[in-house]
């Protein structure tokens, strides 16, 4: 059975099937910040997102970071390194890419499994 959470009319911030949960792109909360507190904003809502779900940022199997510029990735990875789990950093992609919102800096996917 396919739970999904904090579904809309276009989608679902998260899917889980088979113990593991995916969730949707994450973005600012606030765009006006610079990208060390838009990816503060983001991982944030990830971790939001994880536990309802049950799951945390420890169990993330992969993630995928979206920059609008890599000349954000030193700052992107100050609040990454600051937030991930001691010892448990996941495999992960950084990709320049144009985001959606031209104000967002950063949006960020994950897969994590699920407890129990």
């Amino acid at each position: 059975m396919i739970q999904r959470i904090d579904v809309s009319s276009r989608f679902s911030e998260v899917a889980v099937f088979n113990g593991v949960a995916y969730l949707a792109g994450q973005v600012p909360t606030d765009a006006s910040q610079d990208a060390y507190r838009q990816t503060q904003q983001v991982l944030g809502e990830i971790d939001r997102f994880l536990e309802k779900a049950n799951s945390d940022k420890s169990r993330i199997l992969m993630a995928t970071v979206y920059l609008a510029n890599m000349g954000d990735y030193a700052e992107m990875n100050r609040a990454w390194d600051e937030w991930v789990a001691p010892n448990q950093a996941p495999p992960r992609a950084a990709i320049e890419a144009r985001l959606a919102d031209p104000n967002w800096k950063v949006e960020i996917v994950v897969t994590a499994a699920v407890n129990g």
